[in-house]
């Protein structure tokens, strides 16, 4: 039986999971009145057709049963539940302390689901991202949310993607794809509202496929003409899927949908406590079927809006059962899939569980974030001794981690999560007590440095040392073999002002700005993205088989001379199509990559 609310002649029929619930009521709500009906239970599932009713219809679910929360039973029908297959929202989540008190009503704060019609199933058109392009990751919100040629009530939306002042921004970069941080429904986290602060980077949903209001007023229709829009411009979209975890916490946590429905989703210990392999207080359990079938039929969805692929937040959760398997049987659905099966895909390879490191063991398929290109190119420039032949590794596609003749790396110095590129080379430490965690969040090692000012400067010595830091960092990220991630804003120096974990900040420190930004640095940039796609294209994804490796002296390297203290940097002799020669000279003294063809 299909899940969710779907049409059909008359009416609508809604079907839910809750296998453990003594019975599910149906709530329909018009004009702030509500109706219960009772659904028949059919097995592990509750259904019901209504007649009279038709799209548009807000809705949700009341489930009855045992109220347990230490034996995993989490049963009250005061609390209304989210569809987890739904659609399309009536409005925002807002934490409130009444979602989890038992017997406290929670209809007033919980958004409805809406019953939408069914959208037409075709084949996705062939990605345009091909291994060796540029990803361009941005927040949705924060991107546009200053830009002063989006008409104010575009700015921080989807749509606004698709204005014409954007997409030359892409185009400018040769961006081959944006990847969109996640713009389905969240909530915040709820040590947040008492501070002040609301989550900025939306990696806390609730339900899998629903987007979030404030991204997209116009709905699914939204996503679907912006994505139509810059692929017409040559632009392709990521989305940033969050499937490992669900934002109703810890057993303390919300209860908004499946919490209240069917708690086996999460994965439990022997005792029946909660597993924690995310760091967000559960852990979805993808080996369980329905959590398996939600997954597969999320991105089926959004593949139906024509988007490029996916980016799996914390993906060896989609693994474990309850240790990671690289043949679990969600790739294989995946790949089977008529509508996935040529979606790029992309891990981020870990998590913080027992064994959750994973970075190289994907299927074949996967382009994977490489964290350890991030260290070593952070680790060179930073002036670390022995790091040299490290960062000839991570430059050349690390053949080390990905077998092949093509590298499945996704690289990047700098994402979301951490410092941004420009504050990498200004502060030695994070600086996070706006998030009022008394900077004990975010990440401590981070192989940055401050080139002797913690924070701005108006040294003009220490400025300009900054800046060549920032074009050799840039520099080598497009020189490099693989596919290669930029972040929004990095491109023109943005700054969180030592903020290495600005999740909680929905402020100036996280929306770009458009009006400050550094345009040399930004054309700098674009020169460089002109370089990798007019002479590194056709070979940016595959491993260097024949090049000439020498020291800064101009001596042939040999392989015991890569870990000598003494080397501080390399020059790479790269032949190219006819009888062109890539020069690279990455040298560590005077803080530079050189780039140069030579016949």
């Amino acid at each position: 039986m299909k899940l969710g609310s779907h049409l059909v002649p008359g009416g609508v029929h809604f079907a839910v999971r809750a296998p453990d619930a003594a019975r599910v009521e149906l709530c329909l709500f018009a004009n702030s009145q509500e109706t219960r009906i009772p659904l028949e239970r059919e097995g592990e599932i509750h259904a019901a057709t209504v007649p009279g009713i038709a799209a548009g219809q807000p809705y949700g679910f009341r489930a009855h049963g045992d109220w347990a929360p230490t034996q995993g039973r989490f049963f009250d029908p005061a609390k209304l539940l989210v569809d987890p297959y739904a659609k399309l929202l009536d409005g925002c989540f807002q934490y409130h302390p009444g979602l989890r008190e038992p017997g406290q009503d929670t209809a007033l704060w919980v958004p409805k689901a809406v019953v939408t019609p069914m959208l037409p199933v075709a084949p996705a058109p062939p990605p345009l991202l091909k291994r060796g392009g540029l990803i361009y990751e941005l927040n949705v919100r924060g991107f546009s949310f200053r830009h002063p040629d989006i008409p104010p009530a575009q700015r921080g939306t989807i749509a606004a993607l698709a204005h014409p002042a954007i997409v030359a921004h892409f185009q400018k970069l040769k961006v081959s794809a944006i990847e969109l941080m996640p713009v389905v429904a969240w909530i915040d986290e709820r040590h947040l509202p008492p501070l002040g602060l609301h989550n900025a980077w939306g990696y806390n949903p609730v339900v899998p496929m629903a987007l979030d209001p404030r991204l997209a007023p116009g709905g699914i229709e939204e996503l679907r003409s912006t994505v139509a829009a810059l692929r017409q411009a040559g632009i392709g979209v990521i989305l940033d899927l969050v499937l490992n975890h669900t934002g109703e916490s810890d057993i303390a946590g919300p209860i908004l949908s499946l919490r209240g429905l069917d708690n086996r989703c999460y994965a439990q210990a022997a005792d029946g406590s909660l597993i924690n392999d995310t760091g967000t207080g559960n852990t979805l359990n993808a080996a369980e079927p329905a959590v398996h079938a939600l997954i597969v039929e999320s991105l089926r969805h959004f593949a139906g809006c024509g988007v490029d692929g996916f980016r799996f937040d914390l993906a060896t959760v989609l693994a474990r059962g309850p240790d990671f398997d690289p043949h679990a049987p969600i790739f294989d659905a995946i790949a089977r899939d008529p509508l996935l099966r040529d979606r790029i895909l992309i891990a981020e390879p870990w998590d913080i569980g027992p064994g959750g490191y994973q970075l190289g063991k994907f299927p074949p398929g996967w382009l994977e974030w490489n964290d350890r290109y991030r260290d070593d190119v952070r680790r060179f420039w930073r002036g670390d001794s022995r790091t040299a032949g490290a960062l000839a590794t991570r430059m050349m596609g690390s053949s080390d981690i990905f077998s092949g003749v093509t590298s499945r790396s996704v690289n990047f110095i700098a994402a979301h999560d951490g410092f941004t590129l420009a504050d990498l080379v200004s502060y030695a430490a994070k600086h996070n007590d706006a998030n009022g965690e008394a900077n004990r969040d975010g990440q401590d090692q981070n192989y940055s440095w401050n080139n002797g000012v913690e924070g701005p400067s108006d040294d003009a010595g220490i400025v300009n040392r900054r800046r060549t830091d920032l074009k050799a960092l840039l520099s080598t990220l497009f020189v490099s073999r693989g596919t290669i991630m930029l972040c929004a804003g990095d491109e023109f120096g943005r700054t969180q002002k030592g903020n290495n974990n600005a999740y909680a900040q929905d402020n100036e420190m996280t929306w770009l700005d458009w009006l400050g930004r550094d345009t040399e640095l930004e054309d700098f940039t674009a020169g460089l993205a002109s370089l990798r796609a007019r002479s590194l294209a056709a070979q940016a994804a595959d491993f260097v088989g024949t090049a000439t490796w020498c020291d800064l002296s101009g001596n042939a390297m040999t392989s015991d001379g890569w870990d000598a203290a003494s080397l501080q940097g390399f020059e790479v002799h790269i032949p190219m199509n006819g009888h062109s020669v890539l020069i690279i000279r990455a040298d560590q003294k005077t803080r530079t990559l050189t780039i140069r063809l030579s016949e």
